[in-house]
């Protein structure tokens, strides 16, 4: 079993408050969370799950919002070469999606953020500065580039 390490720059399951700003935890993609972003990504996308092969390697995140009790994950979807949608659908502006789940909650909410790297882009939701901090994010909705 192959269990990802998400912002490698961050203490694993530390706790980090950010200025004035709550608390965050960055938390491991277990294969659960792992095949959960896939299967909510692909339903946003309109495709089964099959047309992926896995969430893109190094671009994975996961953490909690430790104030409001708030799941955030952000991850692109690595498209089957079997699957021309699939390919289609990750290429620019569809290519990078963050995920947001109240704790307890099954589902979760999807946002695109393929263009978040752009420098004009705007952010299609609020991600809490302690998580952008444990995560170790720049930009307010995009990781570091590999």
């Amino acid at each position: 079993m192959c269990l990802s390490v998400v912002a490698t720059l961050s203490i694993l399951g530390a706790a980090l408050p950010a200025s004035g700003t709550g608390v965050a935890k960055n938390l491991i993609v277990t294969p659960a969370v792992r095949a959960s972003l896939l299967d909510a990504g692909a339903a946003y996308h309109q495709l089964p799950a099959k047309d992926y092969v896995g969430l893109a390697k190094g671009m994975t995140y996961y953490a909690l919002d430790v104030t409001t009790k708030t799941y955030y994950a952000a991850a692109g979807l690595d498209p089957s070469p079997k699957s021309l949608q699939a390919q289609v659908g990750a290429q620019d502006d569809g290519g990078y999606n963050l995920f947001v789940r109240a704790e307890g909650a099954k589902k979760w909410k999807i946002y695109n953020d393929g263009l978040g790297a752009s420098e004009d882009a705007t952010c299609p939701i609020t991600i809490p500065a302690a998580v952008l901090k444990v995560w170790a994010w720049k930009l307010r909705c995009f990781p570091p580039l590999p």
